[in-house]
């Protein structure tokens, strides 16, 4: 079984504004809203949505395909995610763009205020899922990316026979109610947090019955309440967050919860031992600045999940893979 991650690869900027934006929104003036925060600090990071997941994948041992579009300034971030080990040879550069950007200010709740600037992105259509010969037990993951290419990936999966998980997120109000509805009745799984899920209700006039009931399994995140699973349409159980040690930088930690929850999906874990894995690999992300900055290794990561979920020691198999790839 192969994970072939399609979305976002971008350049995440990073700035960090020392008060709370909540304090300078008149709620009265909405209407004609305003404002410019003066941050402290700006770095720039890797990110992208695709790119995230894939990093954290393979920081926890897999081989995750990523299939996506960059620009022409992609080659030092293409070769630090194979080190990584990323496959990144179905990336398709885009010789006359720049790769995406994302720039995001953080208050002190760790409020954001965000804007996205497709670049590269834009082009993703180019790439099709026929071209990738998959295989009947692969799996593809749609994350945001170019609205078009959500729904061509979605629909060329749901022709050659492939599953997929939908994960529209912030491209749910760029998507149309239809290609919503399709995206999400011909998926095998869904990701989204809670507000994302009352809006895909609302632009796909889906009742949240409705999407739940569509596919094998859904994971609803709820941020500092962890998350809800759901299997074959009923409620499997809630998982709570994996306490962080400090909070840095809330950027990127839904990447590595979907991350961490692939992980043990892959290895076919329950799916309530998949979502500890992810609250874990988010707390990790959480504790770092930027969205590719954790690093551990398997055995320092087991051995702290162990301090929260119990997992019966179903994640040994992870130290007899890594030693057997060790000997290979």
């Amino acid at each position: 079984m192969n994970i072939y991650l399609t979305g976002s690869i971008a350049y995440d900027y990073l700035m960090t504004f020392p008060g709370y934006f909540k304090e300078h929104i008149l709620p009265e003036h909405l209407e004609s809203i305003s404002l410019s925060f003066l941050v402290d600090e700006m770095v720039r990071q890797p990110g992208g949505v695709a790119a995230n997941i894939a990093y954290t994948l393979a920081l926890l041992g897999e081989k995750p395909k990523l299939v996506a579009t960059a620009g022409v300034d992609f080659s030092e971030y293409q070769s630090t995610l194979e080190k990584a080990g990323v496959d990144t040879s179905r990336v398709k550069i885009i010789d006359d763009k720049f790769t995406a950007s994302f720039f995001v200010n953080t208050d002190q709740s760790n409020a954001q205020i965000a804007s996205f600037y497709a670049g590269a992105m834009a082009d993703a259509g180019q790439i099709s899922m026929k071209a990738l010969n998959l295989a009947p037990d692969d799996i593809v993951m749609i994350s945001p990316n170019a609205p078009d290419a959500m729904i061509k990936y979605a629909l060329e999966c749901q022709t050659v026979g492939v599953r997929y998980i939908f994960d529209p997120s912030q491209q749910i109000v760029r998507l149309n109610g239809d290609d919503l509805k399709m995206g999400v009745q011909g998926a095998h799984a869904l990701f989204a947090n809670e507000y994302e899920f009352e809006l895909l209700q609302k632009h796909s006039q889906l009742s949240a019955d409705d999407i739940i009931n569509s596919v094998a399994f859904a994971v609803i995140t709820r941020g500092k309440d962890g998350c809800r699973v759901y299997e074959n349409g009923k409620l499997r159980g809630e998982v709570p967050v994996f306490q962080p040690s400090k909070t840095l930088d809330p950027t990127g930690v839904g990447d590595a919860f979907r991350a961490g929850f692939l992980k043990g999906y892959l290895h076919n874990f329950d799916l309530l031992l998949c979502a500890q894995m992810g609250a874990l690999a988010a707390t990790f992300c959480l504790e770092e600045k930027g969205t590719q900055n954790h690093c551990y290794q398997m055995d320092a990561f087991i051995k702290r999940f162990r301090t929260q979920f119990d997992d019966k020691g179903a994640l040994n198999a992870f130290l007899e893979e890594k030693d057997n790839n060790f000997l290979r």
